[in-house]
């Protein structure tokens, strides 16, 4: 459960202590004697956004689905900037959208409390190569002996693409919303800036056509509706520009809010965003970029191309 750094107290110490005492009745399974504990705690302490997120976990894991939605639905109200990702809670009980159901606060806290194990996790426990995939639809559009002039790497994290993709670049810069994790990237000497922003708004603020390579490695994932970043992008990209990403992927139609609280986008999906966006699509197959459980996620890996 991320942090809730406005709301993680209710004030009252005693209170503060039966939030501690839940969480660890949750991490024993007994779920109703949490969910109950945590009844009384946040009918003492109604704007404990804390109290009622994990009320509504308590909730939900005990069967209770209606009540864990009007619990994640109240710890949403409780934080305008809906940090612990309440919202996702809501969209995978079916009680909202997908669309907009990830805010940029538990993107950018999640990662901020990841950040001093993010690689080693990604490395070790998942498998992740989605660098290593990414350079490799790169070389096969544009040939091994392509250099790129401008690059932008969008949620650059603590810069693992960093090393494969900078030799090929003049200037490579990065885009994240976790200061956290730049402070790690910072630390590669390779990017030539680096910015704490969302992706989207890093390429609008881009010179018109002065990018000619963006990447993205696992970073689409946390967005529901890609054609806003494609549209973005292609109003970045120069002429002949390439955007390379990894997206995770179903067999279904449109996006799936997957039980990870990550998106998967149908093929069908990002073909059309792309097109949308006016970049033609030069690459896109299936490709798992980590595992999960031993198991490969489905996802695919993409060139895109500014005609």
């Amino acid at each position: 459960m991320a942090a809730l750094p406005h709301s993680a107290s209710s004030g009252d110490p005693a209170l503060d202590r039966r939030l501690d005492w839940a969480r660890a009745l949750c991490d024993e399974g007994d779920w109703p004697a949490a969910a109950d504990l945590l009844a009384d705690t946040v009918a003492a302490a109604p704007g404990f956004a804390a109290a009622w997120f994990l009320l509504g976990e308590a909730r939900q894991a005990a069967g209770d689905a209606a009540g864990a939605a009007e619990a994640f639905a109240t710890a949403r109200a409780c934080d305008a900037d809906d940090t612990l990702g309440a919202g996702l809670r809501l969209a995978r009980l079916g009680q909202a959208p997908a669309e907009g159901a990830m805010s940029a606060a538990y993107v950018r806290t999640l990662f901020d409390q990841y950040a001093d194990r993010f690689d080693s996790a990604l490395r070790d426990k998942l498998a992740y190569r989605g660098p290593e995939l990414l350079l490799a639809a790169l070389v096969r559009v544009a040939g091994e002996g392509r250099r790129f002039r401008h690059g932008l790497d969008l949620g650059c994290g603590t810069g693992l693409a960093a090393p494969l993709i900078a030799p090929r670049v003049e200037v490579l810069d990065g885009v994240d919303l976790s200061p956290a994790m730049l402070a790690k990237a910072e630390t590669l000497g390779l990017y030539g800036r680096l910015d704490a922003a969302d992706m989207g708004d890093a390429l609008a603020a881009a010179p018109r056509a002065g990018l000619d390579l963006i990447v993205a490695a696992d970073a689409l994932c946390y967005l529901a509706d890609l054609q806003p970043l494609f549209a973005a992008a292609a109003r970045a990209l120069a002429p002949g520009g390439l955007f390379a990403f990894t997206v995770e992927t179903h067999e279904g139609v449109g996006v799936l809010l997957r039980e990870t609280l990550r998106y998967a986008h149908a093929a069908a999906t990002v073909r059309a965003a792309a097109n949308a966006a006016g970049l033609d699509v030069r690459r896109l197959e299936e490709a798992s970029t980590r595992t999960e459980k031993g198991v490969p996620v489905p996802g695919l890996v993409g060139v895109l191309e500014r005609p």
